[in-house]
């Protein structure tokens, strides 16, 4: 199942089905109704939730001289993705009216919500509250820049990389997500993407790549001589929880985006999707716990915790059609792609601070692949990844150019080396470490 269309006027949410809608009368039943936009709010702030789980994540495996830095980045770019979303974002992701047909929607086509004391005579029965479908959309935004946050840690410029979230949640995200979700030309192609393994995750990880490599690696992670030198984070059982946190606001990430729950056989589909959901997290975690013995002589935290989350990224493009088998080999090998992806990156001297990259692009374009094992539809499923990878990672690279040229995006070496809590923003996370 996809995210269907809005259509009608500014924050309208009527489904676009294979039949016309049919305006409901006032006898129509409101459960569907009521039961859908419940399932928008509990899903939005289980994801809302996800926020917290980035930032204890970020927090836990950055440097303690870096962590209110990137507590800052997170609050911050929630925020923004809130008022962008808003501003642009919503009614460009789900247009009424194309501007170009199935390629880009309006721009500044305000959000609205359904009038204060909304009789049941006067609401369109057919789908669920505009207030509960902005709501639980907007949180899939946020999400997608909140992958690109971790990856940059520790060496990028606050407010340039504010500015980029502006337009990350504002314009790039809702674009690219328009021609699945919005009812675009991907989706007429046959592309499926359930909740969101490269329209939100791999997008995200595309991003991030860019950022990456426009910036380079922090002070002293690559040798001249070649040599990887492990960077250690500050507070693993931080990070820990940061995982928990995120395993968690997933049930709601996957679960909400059934879209439905008005029905016996949704309510079903909404528990297989919580099952599939934490069988391939538990697998990831498994996978990387085995690989990392056996390929390191040693079990790696960092890794079975980002194992756990690139199931997780694996199972979000079809959370429902597997069965807990096909979950648990879906999330597995989601797991395995972090313990090899992470040298890879090292090899190449990128560097990803949290393991954003293998975790949410790497894994999500294996998730997305995946569909096709149910689906048979391969080529929609490749034309559906290159495209948007293509567009988020140019149009990224793009922006980090400008900012790059125009205000710097990166740090000087005294500060890098200071911390950024103490040159950005004079304020430390862990002072009784430092002061007298």
């Amino acid at each position: 199942m996809t995210k269907f269309l809005k259509i009608g006027a500014v924050g309208a949410s009527a489904l676009l089905a294979a039949s016309p809608v049919l305006a409901q009368d006032a006898s129509a039943d409101p459960s569907p109704y009521i039961f859908t936009t419940l399932l928008f709010l509990m899903g939005g702030f289980l994801v809302f939730w996800m926020a917290a789980g980035f930032a204890m994540l970020e927090a836990g495996l950055v440097r303690s001289k870096n962590v209110t830095t990137q507590l800052t980045k997170n609050i911050a770019l929630f925020g923004i993705a809130s008022i962008m979303y808003w501003l642009v974002g919503f009614n460009l992701m789900y247009p009424g009216d194309w501007w170009i047909s199935g390629w880009l929607g309006p721009f500044f086509s305000i959000t609205s919500l359904e009038p204060v004391g909304l009789a049941a005579a006067d609401a369109s029965l057919d789908y669920a509250s505009a207030g509960s479908d902005f709501f639980f959309q907007l949180m899939f935004c946020a999400t997608t820049a909140s992958i690109v946050s971790g990856t940059l840690a520790e060496r990028i410029k606050l407010w340039p990389f504010l500015i980029f979230v502006i337009v990350l949640t504002g314009f790039i995200y809702p674009i690219e997500a328009s021609w699945q979700w919005g009812g675009g030309w991907l989706s007429e192609f046959g592309f499926s993407d359930f909740a969101g393994s490269t329209l939100v995750h791999a997008a995200g990880g595309f991003a991030a790549l860019a950022g990456a490599i426009i910036l380079g690696p922090r002070i002293g992670k690559y040798s001249a001589d070649g040599r990887v030198n492990p960077i250690m984070g500050s507070n693993l059982p931080l990070a820990t929880l940061g995982t928990f946190i995120l395993w968690l606001g997933w049930f709601g990430f996957n679960g909400g985006s059934q879209l439905a729950m008005g029905t016996v056989g949704d309510v079903t589909d909404v528990s297989r999707i919580f099952a599939n959901t934490n069988m391939a997290a538990a697998a990831g975690a498994v996978a990387a716990l085995i690989l990392t013995q056996v390929s390191y002589g040693k079990v790696d935290l960092t890794m079975v915790l980002n194992g756990a989350l690139a199931g997780l990224v694996s199972i979000t493009a079809e959370p429902l059609a597997p069965s807990l088998f096909g979950a648990l080999i879906t999330g597995a090998i989601g797991g395995a792609i972090v313990v090899y992806t992470v040298p890879l990156l090292d090899k190449l001297k990128i560097d990803d601070v949290v393991g954003a990259i293998p975790v949410h692009l790497i894994a999500g374009i294996w998730g997305t692949l995946a569909v096709a094992f149910y689906t048979g539809g391969w080529v929609a499923q490749i034309v559906g990844i290159v495209s948007i990878g293509a567009f988020v990672f140019i149009t990224s690279f793009i922006v980090w150019m400008i900012l790059k040229v125009t205000m710097g995006i990166r740090v000087g070496e005294e500060e890098e080396i200071m911390g950024l809590d103490a040159s950005e923003l004079g304020m430390e996370a862990y002072p009784e470490f430092t002061k007298g």
